[in-house]
């Protein structure tokens, strides 16, 4: 029997007539009980299949349920997606591709880093991340978590769905993370654990929501947590927003468990339980537990040494404390910027534009400069509240009375339409590709 199908039937058994899923909008409910007499009557799969579940069409968050729990019935890979299924997966589902028999689960990573690729897991790797997730955030199923991101993604499968069916902890569906629905919520008198994204915690924090919000446990994942904003919450509200740091590749890294808001915006945690950290001779972070991928698809030679054997090197530079397990982020490898041969990290000049007012979102990159001295220049690409009046000139002088002149950006490129994706992460590839596109790169200027 599939390792997720039985540990789904001990959850069942020990938990048959408790709630399992709620939809606050409509008030409808489910049992683990009732959504196994849903999934008998879905027929069966053809074992090995590659079943792709979307969060598309009728039935929306539950049906999305249904479809895990018949994929690990029938012994099926499972491919979660949002709403278009990748090329790559659309081409192996059309011609039958077979995978290995332990297999069973497949994400796709977010492609901030370059394309999107698809990363297997067995059943035991994704129990052992519902695992470190439950000791390390200390999970109480007596709060149930608030489903505001999506399910198919790695975050969502891994905080709402696996401690849903693996663990029975219950979870409540909204239609959207907007604010009336987060009020809707609040009407049900329960209180919640809620795993969302820094730009959902300034949603509800801008419109008032957090205050005497029933929450028992706030956390933040997908992109770097603000400390001006994570401040903020608990001043006015009392909330502390704990900073989860997380890969589709191997589910939780670290986790930021402390009472009190962080005093350093580029810490993002402690070691999960269940998960030893090292470093690369690069500086980059090596993650090392039983929740790790077995691999990427489509492979190339080179992934051996990056995914595979309990083991992932990521490209994330860090300062590590081997003693206490504490991860202090300083960028991506591939992300830093060449200034006249000294190495920025553009997390740092984020972090410094994040703290002033009227900035909701940015992203700060590197392009060619004609200076052949310089190598790089540095572009601060930036959303700002329109109705708080902030200009370039404002900017300019914000970051000159915080950064020395060699990290400041020499152009600020203001865009409304900077906004995150629905796993709340900006593509730094995509954003520098269209301002080169613009022509402007030629035209830097302080």
């Amino acid at each position: 029997m599939p390792i997720l199908h039985e540990l789904w039937l001990q959850t069942l058994n020990r938990h048959a007539d408790a709630v399992a899923v709620r939809d606050a909008a409509t008030g409808e409910q489910w049992t683990f009980s009732a959504l196994q007499e849903e999934v008998a009557l879905l027929a069966p799969l053809a074992p090995r299949q590659v079943h792709v579940a979307s969060m598309r069409g009728a039935g929306g968050a539950q049906q999305f349920v249904l479809e895990c729990l018949r994929a690990w019935r029938d012994d099926a890979v499972l491919c979660p997606v949002e709403v278009e299924t990748p090329p790559l997966l659309a081409d192996a589902v059309a011609r039958g591709t077979q995978f290995a028999p332990e297999i069973c689960h497949m994400k796709f990573t977010s492609g901030s880093t370059g394309q999107p690729r698809g990363v297997f897991f067995r059943g035991d790797q994704l129990a052992a991340d519902a695992e470190n997730i439950r000791q390390t955030m200390g999970l109480d199923a007596s709060c149930p978590n608030l489903a505001v991101i999506s399910l198919a993604h790695s975050y969502g499968f891994s905080n709402l769905i696996l401690p849903l069916l693996l663990q029975g902890h219950p979870m409540v569906l909204v239609p959207d993370p907007m604010p009336s629905s987060k009020r809707q919520a609040h009407t049900l008198g329960i209180r919640y654990t809620v795993p969302a994204v820094p730009a959902m915690w300034r949603a509800w924090h801008q419109a008032g929501l957090l205050k005497d919000a029933p929450i028992a446990l706030a956390i933040s994942a997908g992109a770097p947590l603000p400390l001006q904003l994570e401040e903020e919450v608990f001043a006015q509200a009392g909330i502390k927003i704990h900073n989860f740091y997380g890969s589709s590749e191997c589910g939780g890294i670290a986790y930021d468990g402390s009472n009190a808001p962080r005093a350093d915006a580029n810490f993002a945690g402690q070691a999960m339980q269940g998960v030893s950290l090292t470093l690369g001779g690069d500086g980059c972070l090596c993650v090392h537990s039983k929740a790790v991928g077995e691999g990427y698809w489509p492979a190339e030679t080179e992934d051996r040494t990056i995914l595979g054997g309990g083991s992932f090197r990521t490209s994330d530079v860090v300062d590590l404390d081997r003693e206490t397990g504490r991860v202090t982020m300083r960028g991506r490898l591939s992300d830093t910027i060449n200034v006249a041969g000294r190495k920025l990290n553009p997390a740092e000049v984020e972090a410094a534009l994040l703290s002033c007012e009227g900035v909701r979102h940015c992203v700060v990159f590197g392009v060619p400069s004609a200076d052949e001295v310089r190598c790089e220049e540095t572009v601060a690409c930036v959303n700002v509240d329109t109705s708080v009046g902030v200009r370039q000139e404002d900017l300019v002088r914000w970051m000159g009375e915080r950064l020395p002149g060699w990290q400041r950006p020499r152009r600020y490129w203001l865009r409304q339409d900077l906004v995150p994706n629905a796993r709340g992460k900006f593509s730094r590839a995509e954003w520098r590709g269209k301002f080169l596109e613009t022509g402007l790169a030629g035209f830097l200027r302080d």
